[in-house]
């Protein structure tokens, strides 16, 4: 049985920092409602990720898995080894998603991964239209076309007016990664 009665769309994208963190807020207010949420994270291959370890205490009502290469992705460049994990991680998506066993289902950086060619913007929104109408389907990442945003129900855009890195530091763990 779901949580919801009718799930939505809903894309956080932008410059400015926030937009997984803010689907991740999201996770955890649902699963303190008894919701059922799984995240998959794309283009996150690294272990070195804050949230990884954070989210596996609300197991099992939450569920997170990543894919991703070791190093960065360059626009209109994409190596094979980015191209097959972020397909591994779009089957698995589809699987997840069509099963509505979740009530949220959090696609982290999937927004990037259209962007930098690594899965087809049409195959997204295939994913969008077809997802059992009790998902609440999360999409989150910079460069969200505006196909992508005319389909969706919601979408927040984070604006960067100022940023630390601007100053010279850094990223730092367990506020940035």
């Amino acid at each position: 049985m779901s949580n919801l009665s009718q799930g939505l769309v809903q894309i956080y994208t932008g410059n400015g920092k926030g937009k997984s963190t803010a689907a991740f807020g999201l996770a955890i207010r649902a699963v303190g409602h008894g919701f059922q949420v799984y995240i998959i994270q794309f283009m996150k291959g690294q272990d070195t990720y804050g949230e990884l370890a954070g989210l596996k205490r609300l197991s099992p009502e939450c569920q997170l898995e990543h894919f991703g290469g070791s190093g960065w992705v360059h626009k209109g460049e994409p190596l094979k080894e980015n191209i097959e994990e972020a397909q591994k991680a779009f089957s698995r998506a589809q699987e997840i998603i069509l099963s509505g066993e979740w009530d949220i289902v959090i696609l982290d950086e999937i927004v990037n991964a259209v962007w930098f060619d690594l899965i087809p913007e049409e195959d997204v929104l295939d994913l969008m239209n077809n997802k059992p109408s009790h998902v609440e389907l999360v999409l989150t990442g910079r460069n969200a076309s505006q196909t992508l945003m005319d389909r969706a129900d919601l979408v927040t855009e984070m604006v960067q007016k100022k940023h630390p890195f601007e100053q010279g530091v850094m990223s730092r763990q367990g506020i940035e990664f």
